[in-house]
C-alpha cells in the first residue's frame, strides 16, 4: 500500500463511524452482518474482497504465483484454495507470506469501498481482526460475535461436512476465544437460538447510530 493511498484512505474512513465485526469460525458472524445490513448499515466484507483479489486473474494473483509457484493457480487462473490452505496450515511462514501479499491490498480495497456507502455508519466484516494486529486501531469499535467453542465445532461440522479434527485445526489457527473477547468493545452472544440475535443487534444499532451522529458533529 502506497503511503499516499494509505494516508488518504485512513483519513477518509476516520470521518465515518466504523465498527470492526469479528468472530471465530462458526460463530454466526455472517448472520449478524446480514442483520445490520437489513437495518441500512454499510457492510464491507473483507473475505469477499480477498476472494475477488485471488479469483480468476485477480489483482493479487501475479504476486501470489511469484511467491508460491504457478501450480498454486487452478485451471481458471484463481488461487487453488485447497492447496494453499494445506500449505498454510503446515507452514506458518507460508501463511505469513500470503498475508503479506493480501493484507495491504485488502486494506486499500476496504477503504475504497467504505467511501461508496450511504448508510449511517460502516461495519468492516473482518474474520482475522484480532490476528491482524492493526485493524483494532483502524475502527471506532470492535464487535465480537461469540459462542462456546463446542457450538462452533458442531456448526462447522454440520455446515461444511468437515471432520472434527480439521475444524479444531482451523480454530487453532485463529485467535483464542478469550483473546477476541479481550479485544471487544461489544459482544453479541450467539450461543443460543437464532431469534435471540435481532434484539441484540437492535440494541447495538441504536448505540452505534448515536455514536455516528456524534462523529459527524465532531468532524
Amino acid at each position: 500500500m502506497s503511503a499516499g493511498a494509505g494516508s488518504d484512505g485512513n483519513d477518509a474512513v476516520r470521518r465515518r463511524f466504523t465498527v470492526g465485526l469479528t468472530g471465530g469460525i462458526g460463530s454466526g458472524k455472517s448472520v449478524v452482518a446480514r442483520l445490520f445490513a437489513e437495518r441500512g448499515v454499510d457492510i464491507v466484507d473483507t473475505d469477499q474482497i480477498a476472494r475477488s483479489l485471488t479469483g480468476p486473474h485477480g489483482a493479487a494473483m501475479p504476486a501470489v504465483l511469484a511467491a508460491f509457484g504457478a501450480d498454486f493457480a487452478d485451471a481458471h487462473g484463481a488461487l487453488d484454495r485447497v492447496k494453499m490452505r494445506a500449505l498454510a496450515f503446515s507452514r506458518p511462514e507460508a501463511r505469513r507470506t500470503l498475508e503479506g501479499i493480501l493484507h495491504p491490498m485488502i486494506r486499500d480495497a476496504v477503504f475504497a469501498e467504505s467511501l461508496l456507502g450511504t448508510g449511517p455508519y460502516v461495519i468492516f466484516d473482518i474474520p482475522l481482526l484480532v490476528e491482524s494486529g492493526t485493524w483494532r486501531e483502524r475502527v471506532g469499535r470492535v464487535l465480537v460475535v461469540d459462542c462456546p467453542e463446542a457450538v462452533q465445532v458442531a456448526r462447522v461440522m454440520a455446515r461444511n461436512a468437515l471432520p472434527e479434527q480439521q475444524v479444531h485445526a482451523i480454530m487453532a489457527a485463529q485467535a483464542p476465544r478469550q483473546a477476541r473477547l479481550a479485544a471487544a468493545h461489544d459482544v453479541i452472544d450467539n450461543g443460543g437460538e437464532l431469534g435471540e440475535l435481532a434484539p441484540q443487534v437492535d440494541r447495538l444499532h441504536a448505540i452505534y447510530l448515536a455514536m455516528a451522529e456524534e462523529a459527524v458533529r465532531n468532524n
